[in-house]
């Protein structure tokens, strides 16, 4: 069993793969296990093209929902993806909830963690999970939850890009080439049916992280050349020996 493992917490069952579905798939062909937890399906405010079907309810909602994270997941080599259920618009988060986070947090004890920005004025839901990441983070490493537990370590948590970066005071400091596995990225995108008309958005958003990523490896007399990128924020300072 790999010891390599990595965490995505998605307030919707659509967010994982917008913003890190390269992310996923690269470190996975890499032999990390990585495990989404989504805590919502995005059933009542993602979910717009099919709730003009006539009939539709929202469990069929659901379903559907769950069908196409489901199917994106096996798309993009996920290990494990889990559905919290705990609806959406507004998304919340009781005590219970947030234990049960912190259990996954310590059993999968990830490399790292994939979250969202901390701020977002047009999805609310997205900024607050983005607080309870950090907020059980902390408690998964307290040695008094849960005594004789395994505790967790220090994952960096890196905020994957959200829809607006202008609006959201998000600023990348990681860019990440995700060429070698964009075809399976571009696959997961095509499953999320309910939201095509993100599709083509997503991909120039990659398209363009990809050209700030041949700037910044050395530019056009030697940069490293990238069809595909994804970026993302650290949320803490990374340990290095060397610059």
């Amino acid at each position: 069993m790999t010891n390599k493992t990595a965490l995505v917490i998605s307030a919707h069952s659509a967010d994982f793969v917008w913003r890190c579905g390269g992310a996923i798939a690269l470190h996975a062909a890499k032999g990390y296990e990585v495990t989404v937890v989504c805590l919502s399906f995005g059933e009542r405010g993602e979910s717009a093209k099919l709730w003009k079907t006539p009939g539709m309810t929202l469990d069929k909602v659901k379903a559907e929902r769950r069908r196409e994270a489901e199917n994106a997941a096996k798309a993009l080599d996920v290990h494990d993806i889990q559905f919290f259920d705990l609806g959406d618009y507004p998304l919340e988060m009781d005590r219970e909830a947030k234990f049960r986070l912190v259990d996954v947090m310590r059993k999968v004890q990830p490399a790292f963690i994939l979250s969202h920005s901390q701020y977002d004025p047009y999805n609310p839901d997205h900024m607050y999970v983005q607080q309870w990441t950090l907020e059980c983070r902390a408690v998964a490493q307290a040695w008094g939850h849960n005594p004789g537990e395994k505790i967790l370590g220090a994952p960096q948590v890196y905020m994957f890009e959200p829809h607006q970066t202008e609006q959201m005071k998000w600023r990348p400091d990681v860019l990440l080439d995700i060429t070698p596995v964009w075809d399976k990225k571009w696959a997961a995108i095509q499953c999320m049916e309910g939201q095509e008309h993100l599709w083509t958005y997503y991909k120039n958003v990659a398209e363009n992280r990809a050209n700030q990523f041949m700037r910044n490896s050395g530019g056009q007399a030697g940069g490293r050349p990238a069809k595909y990128a994804e970026g993302f924020q650290s949320v803490f300072p990374r340990t290095v020996d060397e610059l």
